[in-house]
């Protein structure tokens, strides 16, 4: 692999992580003894790859409960057009990302979830938006597994942490790719994949808010999540892609950051 693929593939690994390899109560019982999680959630923020993982979750049981999660936020317009040209019948303007997903599992799985919270805009009132809908509907949780976009799973697990240490959290992110040498493609097909250069992008903002530095979000600068340790290799990869593309590390958008933690 040239330097380039091997730094962002370093990257989504960090970031798109998964704690079980498959969705299946056999995973869930070898890695954490349970039988099935109290609550798993889709995180808006997803491409329609998170749909598959949500739908392939509620097929075996995983949860007790089933949540999607997402109001409107800098990837709801992506998702409302990639549903639209997949569905043209469906009247998707307005939806916020959990409706859009909720009538995106029925119309594609006949499937539906138990509870959508759709007032959110970012990875952290996603969480405590989350949490209150879960204490308003009165479901007690002592593990729950979160599906997110690659590119955010970690910090959306290091956001859960922040407001709720004690609870056991699952990563299962809603894909895993590797770019190739050229930086031109992905080694298989993901639905609703990123063009490479929006995954790029949304990789590289990444680094700078897990890191528990004066200006990341950890503790020791805004406060959003719980402490991320980032390896070596990680922070060298990313320095790598930040010396060859300056220009494509995102900022956090205003517009979305109401609650904080875009």
């Amino acid at each position: 692999m040239s330097e380039l693929s091997t730094a962002v593939n370093r990257l989504g690994a960090f970031c798109g992580v998964r704690d079980v390899p498959t969705l299946t109560i056999t995973a869930l019982q070898e890695r954490y003894g349970l039988q099935q999680v109290d609550v798993m959630v889709l995180f808006g923020g997803s491409i329609l790859a998170g749909e598959r993982v949500l739908a392939e979750g509620i097929r075996q049981h995983l949860a007790k409960k089933y949540v999607i999660v997402g109001g409107h936020g800098h990837t709801t317009a992506a998702l409302r057009k990639q549903i639209q040209q997949l569905y043209p019948d469906l009247k998707v303007a307005g939806m916020s990302e959990a409706e859009l997903f909720a009538a995106y599992l029925k119309r594609r799985d006949g499937l539906q979830v138990d509870l959508l919270e759709c007032e959110s805009t970012n990875c952290g009132n996603n969480i405590t938006n989350l949490l209150a809908l879960l204490k308003a509907h009165q479901i007690e949780f002592n593990s729950i597994l979160l599906c997110q976009d690659a590119t955010m799973q970690r910090r959306m697990a290091a956001t859960l942490a922040k407001y709720a240490p004690q609870v056991r959290i699952i990563n299962y992110a809603a894909y895993q790719v590797q770019v190739n040498d050229h930086l031109t493609g992905y080694d298989h097909q993901v639905a609703g994949m990123w063009p490479v250069s929006q995954y790029l992008t949304l990789l590289m903002g990444e680094i700078p808010r897990l890191a528990d530095t004066p200006t990341g979000y950890g503790p020791r600068g805004k406060g959003y999540l719980a402490h991320v340790a980032i390896p070596a290799e990680v922070t060298q990869a990313f320095q790598t892609l930040k010396r060859h593309f300056p220009d494509q590390v995102r900022s956090a958008n205003p517009e979305f950051a109401t609650h904080k933690n875009d």
